[in-house]
């Protein structure tokens, strides 16, 4: 495809980052590619604070600058603060992966003369150019949709696999609690993300996760770390409880990057579709993902060593945040479907 942008060099880039965990790992393609085709430049990622360790120590960016939506940059006077500082930094490019009007709007009013994304949300008159979005790309992995920015302004892209990059003191700090934690037992390290954004509907039930843990923690002589936000806290504690001493309750007690790191020393991860589901991609852990309402064709781990159990409903995908009738999408997976997939997945032995 022709490079639809003008002839003319950017220094300065800046990408407006997704704002949820998983799609920001999902744009990590766009970043590599961006680089890709501006080797020289600058390029800075404007994050939402509980995103930016997803860009943490990324090679590929040169600065993250902080979206304090809540704070100094809240909707009004915040917005003209936030374009004040985007402007002083005189950025020549700006690529926006948020598709709302205002991240286009944003990057107008801090003067970026070259402002690319999708034409969603009534915002193509303040884009400079702005990408047709090709229906087609609806019915394909996120992944791709927002590579199609890039190749949509005739932009080379660089392959599709996820990066994160794992800090040394989050590795360090990763080592030494597993090393704690699983003294005495086989070193099987296996964790469960029982949470996700956005309501229950793509949770399957405490209870069941809770019987995952007993039965894989007496197959394999181990303890299984519970991962999640803080908001998810209680609900670990809860399945902790049922599970009756076989988990550690790790959500909500570490940052996002070293969960990022427990996560990579894992063996086996067992995950709803979520943000810290992309990650394990990302990471190239052994993981199971269970997955109901939602999409799999646009959010489904991109990976050969994860494994999806779904069973397909009549009502699903729904992607409503809470289930509406009868909930049979998680209903019908059952303890003994996911026990089988994960023993088959670790087989038999020592710590691999």
């Amino acid at each position: 495809m022709k490079n639809i942008l003008p002839d003319t060099s950017c220094r300065r880039i800046l990408i407006r980052a997704a704002n949820w965990v998983g799609d920001a790992i999902m744009t990590t393609p766009v970043i590599r590619g961006v680089r890709k085709n501006y080797p020289g430049s600058t390029i800075t990622v404007l994050a939402k604070p509980w995103v930016t360790a997803v860009y943490d120590n990324n090679p590929h960016v040169d600065e993250i600058m902080v979206y304090e939506n809540t704070g100094r940059h809240k909707m009004g006077v915040g917005t003209l603060r936030l374009a004040k500082e985007i402007r002083h930094r005189k950025f020549d490019l700006a690529i926006l992966m948020q598709n709302a009007f205002e991240a286009a709007l944003l990057a107008f009013l801090a003067g970026v003369p070259l402002r690319v994304g999708y034409n969603t949300d009534a915002r193509t008159l303040l884009l400079n150019p702005s990408i047709r979005l090709d229906p087609a790309l609806k019915k394909q992995h996120l992944i791709d949709y927002y590579l199609g920015i890039l190749t949509g302004a005739g932009l080379e892209t660089d392959g599709r696999h996820m990066d994160l990059f794992i800090s040394k003191t989050d590795q360090v700090f990763a080592g030494q609690l597993v090393s704690q934690t699983y003294a005495g037992t086989s070193g099987r390290v296996l964790g469960i993300n029982p949470g996700a954004t956005g309501g229950t509907a793509k949770r399957w039930f405490p209870d069941r996760y809770a019987a995952l843990c007993r039965r894989l923690a007496e197959k394999y002589d181990t303890r299984i770390m519970i991962f999640g936000s803080p908001a998810d806290h209680g609900l670990g504690e809860e399945i902790a409880s049922m599970a009756q001493g076989c988990c550690i309750n790790m959500a909500g007690t570490t940052t996002l990057g070293q969960a990022f790191a427990l996560i990579q020393s894992c063996d086996l991860f067992v995950t709803n579709d979520s943000g810290l589901m992309h990650a394990a991609v990302a990471l190239n852990t052994r993981q199971v993902a269970v997955i109901g309402s939602t999409d799999p064709l646009a959010t489904a781990p991109d990976s050969p060593v994860s494994t999806v159990i779904r069973v397909p409903v009549s009502c699903s995908p729904c992607l409503k945040d809470e289930c509406p009738t009868d909930h049979a999408c998680m209903d019908r997976i059952t303890v003994d479907k996911v026990f089988d997939t994960c023993c088959n997945i670790l087989g038999t032995g020592v710590h691999t």
